[in-house]
């Protein structure tokens, strides 16, 4: 979780029972729980982890559980970026390693391998997004003020507010 949320409440929601979720739940069945509980939801590198036409879906299902004035932060891979880099780049090629080891081009455009050969196939990547793409995405499932950026190593940042 990024410091800037350090000293708020936090539930985790996670479809994987052994990472022990807070709320083990499918992000597709938010409408599930009750509305208008939340102040923000911060979804890194999940969104792409559903097929494009269940995206809307769970971005509804993050509006259903923010109050109002509510928001979202949503990071996801940058497929234009990657693209870029497996332009000169070989897919087996590390980008960068994090504390659970080496992350390859073919890691962010497929999902992390390492587990995937595991068996858990909770991190297949089903989508991607551009910038462009991804506030479309935001934009249209209700959010105002949505703002796209890229992040730091092929990443893309977006916030969306409910109105």
């Amino acid at each position: 979780m990024p410091e800037k949320y350090a000293g708020w409440d936090v539930d985790l929601l996670d479809i994987n029972p052994d990472v022990e979720p807070d709320i083990c739940m499918d992000a597709r069945n938010l409408e599930q729980l009750e509305g208008g509980q939340y102040d923000a939801v911060f979804c890194s590198h999940s969104l792409e982890h559903f097929y494009a036409h269940e995206v809307p879906k769970v971005l509804n299902g993050f509006k259903h559980v923010l109050k109002f004035g509510g928001f979202i932060e949503v990071h996801v891979p940058d497929v234009q970026a990657v693209a870029k880099g497996l332009a000169s780049h070989e897919p087996d090629e590390v980008v960068y390693t994090v504390d659970a080891g080496p992350i390859t081009y073919h890691d962010i455009l497929y999902g992390w391998n390492q587990a995937l050969a595991a068996g858990n196939e909770f991190y297949a990547h089903k989508c991607g997004f551009s910038a462009n793409s991804l506030g479309k995405a935001i934009f249209s499932a209700g959010f105002d003020r949505v703002d796209v950026w890229q992040g730091s190593c092929f990443d893309l940042l977006a916030y969306g507010v409910k109105p």
